[in-house]
């Protein structure tokens, strides 16, 4: 299996359970589901999400 994929595919995967790991904590506390993590699979979206986080509203920030 692992033939055709070689090194550079099995890092890809490692980067991209890494993303998804990161986001599916990240997204609850900006109020947010964490299903949207598994977007992340995916480099466009998981820049689009992070600018969506970035400057979105916090429920912890102040009026």
């Amino acid at each position: 299996m692992m033939n055709n994929v070689g090194l550079p595919g099995l890092l890809l995967i490692i980067v991209w359970v890494v993303n998804v790991v990161a986001f599916w904590k990240l997204l609850p506390r900006a109020g947010m589901s964490s299903y949207w993590a598994i977007t992340t699979i995916f480099p466009l979206f998981a820049a689009i999400l992070f600018w969506v986080i970035a400057f979105k509203r916090w429920p912890n920030d102040p009026v």
